[in-house]
């Protein structure tokens, strides 16, 4: 009899070392606020949406934000990724990545602190080419 089970896994333990997202949780103080406002965050699992980015690489890049709100309580308890959408001008895309493993809790502190001094809650977005094909950038530090 396992005394311990396999802890549920998503996304980045499976994922090719370069679809894994980039960011790290160095780049924020205690309160999970962005220590500069150029901090960008690399979403993970890209590969399988490059149509999607390459559309969005298309748009104008001033328009281009988060279209994904911050979680609710009963989804915070559940281990699962967070799929991103973009805005793009009146258009909302499908998903285009996810937040990386580990930094969940960082995606949603910017949602909410947007939010709760009256802006719209979304996060600036940079559509990237890459070796290894599109990703999407999302300027976590504007919600500074």
């Amino acid at each position: 009899m396992a005394l311990f089970r396999k802890k549920p896994e998503y996304g980045d333990l499976t994922l090719p070392k370069d679809d894994r997202g980039t960011d790290s949780l160095d780049g924020y103080d205690y309160d999970l606020l962005p220590k500069k406002r150029d901090l960008t965050m690399r979403l993970a699992d890209a590969t399988p949406h490059q149509d999607e980015i390459a559309e969005l690489a298309g748009e104008d890049p001033e328009l281009l934000t988060t279209a994904t709100p911050a979680r609710t309580i009963e989804q915070e308890g559940v281990d699962a990724p967070i799929e991103v959408r973009v805005f793009a001008g009146r258009r909302v895309s499908g998903v285009v990545g996810v937040v990386p493993r580990g930094l969940e809790g960082v995606y949603d502190e910017a949602i909410r602190r947007l939010d709760g001094r009256g802006d719209k809650p979304r996060i600036p977005v940079k559509v990237v080419e890459t070796k290894k094909g599109w990703r999407v950038d999302l300027v976590i530090g504007a919600s500074r």
